[in-house]
């Protein structure tokens, strides 16, 4: 784990916590609400499983990081992991974004950096589609979001009372940050318009049984953007990368491969 020092334009200084492994393929994974940990395993798997350099960035105010007062949009983060890839002048580099993640993908998507070969948006947000609203994550109990979240909740639900009180307490500052970033509605209604401007690879991938955003709300996701593909992965909500992880791996990986950039 390393604390880069950046500076990003409009923003000034942030800190900004990024771990890696693996190496080969530049990999840049961005969490979803649910913080960093959502992200961790399949990143170590996908770096096991492939030559990928992952790198998996927390959100600054996620998993109890500093966030600077100027860093309180989609838009910022997006820009700030623009500076992380001039910092470390990585090119050729696949992005990954879930929930979240996604609506940052997408933003890095109009930043058209020519670092980046290709956007993956998994079971992403940001966008508003008539009559598919995404559900309201601030007034769901955990199991109403468990239920929302996964295929099977049984399985992959967790209930926070029985969560040690230090990771209760990283939890409730997650969704303090998610709220500066994202809002409440967790939507930007300009965004869908906005995207008309990706000139990028971009695939949408989606959980066939996410109800965070149900599938047609990701096949309009993947309408916004000119070329995009739409995948969806079965027996799978939200979280496709805790739920399928091997299936989402073979997909990224495929098209990763399909977009790399030729070498200088």
């Amino acid at each position: 784990m390393t604390v880069h020092a950046l500076t990003v334009p409009g923003i000034g200084p942030v800190e900004l916590t990024v771990t890696e492994r693996g190496q080969g393929h530049p990999v840049l994974l961005l969490h979803g609400g649910g913080g960093p940990l959502t992200v961790t395993p399949w990143a170590d798997r996908l770096a096991g499983a492939r030559p990928a350099r992952v790198l998996t960035p927390v959100h600054p105010g996620f998993g109890g990081t500093p966030r600077p007062a100027p860093l309180d949009s989609i838009a910022g983060l997006a820009a700030t992991y623009a500076a992380l890839l001039d910092a470390l002048d990585l090119h050729d580099v696949t992005v990954v974004g879930n929930s979240i993640g996604g609506w940052i993908t997408a933003e890095l998507a109009l930043l058209h950096s020519p670092r980046i070969s290709g956007y993956v948006l998994v079971d992403a947000v940001g966008i508003e589609v008539p009559g598919h609203p995404v559900a309201d994550f601030f007034s769901l109990t955990p199991a109403e979001l468990a239920a929302r979240s996964y295929h099977d909740p049984q399985t992959y639900g967790v209930d926070p009372a029985a969560l040690p009180p230090q990771v209760r307490e990283a939890l409730a500052g997650n969704r303090v940050a998610l709220e500066a970033y994202a809002g409440r509605a967790m939507t930007d209604p300009a965004l869908a318009a906005r995207l008309r401007e990706v000139r990028a690879p971009a695939l949408v991938v989606w959980g066939e049984a996410d109800r965070i955003g149900d599938t047609a709300f990701g096949r309009a996701f993947a309408g916004a953007i000119p070329g995009a593909r739409f995948t969806v992965l079965p027996e799978a909500g939200h979280l496709p990368q805790i739920e399928s992880p091997d299936a989402l791996i073979t997909t990224v990986w495929d098209f990763a491969a399909a977009h790399a950039l030729p070498r200088a």
